[in-house]
């Protein structure tokens, strides 16, 4: 990070009335959650359970509810860092009007942000739902189950309980797409913090925000397929660009 990386960014916030930030994994590496993809990430060390295995298998469920209760992803247990406190900032000044996340840590609300201002399109590994209800349980609640073998059902409904997370093969959910849709068309600044802009459809509305007449700034340590279209890249961590630009507001 250089002096004139922070002076830049800070000057478009600066004149920006409505701020959407949107992030990926990149700015949670930084708190030691591991990234999707790349080598050493999740994907290359265990294999994704299909949404469609999850439903049919009781053993891939209960390979799944391994994997949350032994931390074995490690998306849960973290704290946030300097760049989840500086977005938190931004959002309590009126800067910024809502968090679109793909991370599924819930760092952005464990950093202060209200849970109301962050939209979750990969959902959020730190509670579960019913598949059929929607009944919401935390995991905790959930623990004394799975030590017993048990297939996780709602007490409810008797459907399939699962983590949050939206999985592979399941439906993105419409509620949250559509609302992230109508904040990026919104948006005169449409804020990317480590995402390397490759998932769709979430990756396709830095595009929404920029054909709607939005700036677009890019903050990710890889170029990404949409830096030309963007009016400020920066290649950088972002836990120590976004301390010093909250420094310059």
């Amino acid at each position: 990070m250089t002096e004139t990386d922070a002076d830049d960014l800070a000057f478009l916030i600066r004149e920006a009335e409505r701020v959407v930030v949107f992030t990926g994994a990149g700015i949670s590496t930084e708190s030691g959650i591991p990234d999707f993809r790349s080598p050493g990430g999740v994907w290359s060390k265990m294999k994704p359970i299909m949404y469609q295995d999850f439903v049919a298998s009781r053993e891939a469920r209960r390979e799944a509810w391994d994997r949350v209760f032994n931390r074995t992803a490690g998306w849960t247990g973290a704290a946030p860092n300097a760049g989840h406190f500086a977005v938190a900032k931004l959002v309590d000044a009126g800067k910024v009007t809502s968090v679109i996340t793909q991370n599924v840590d819930n760092l952005h609300q464990d950093s202060g942000v209200p849970d109301a201002r962050v939209i979750e399109v990969h959902g959020n590994a730190s509670y579960a739902r019913c598949l059929q209800c929607g009944k919401r349980y935390e995991l905790e609640d959930l623990r004394y189950r799975w030590e017993s073998g048990d297939d996780i059902t709602c007490i409810f409904c008797t459907g399939l309980v699962k983590t949050a997370v939206i999985s592979f093969g399941q439906p993105m959910p419409e509620a949250e797409m559509e609302r992230a849709t109508e904040e990026s068309i919104l948006a005169d600044l449409f804020l990317v913090l480590g995402s390397s802009l490759q998932v769709y459809p979430a990756a396709g509305l830095p595009v929404v925000a920029k054909k709607a007449g939005s700036k677009l700034a890019i903050v990710n340590r890889e170029e990404t397929d949409l830096d030309p279209y963007a009016d400020l890249v920066l290649n950088t961590d972002i836990g120590p660009l976004m301390t010093a630009v909250i420094g310059r507001l």
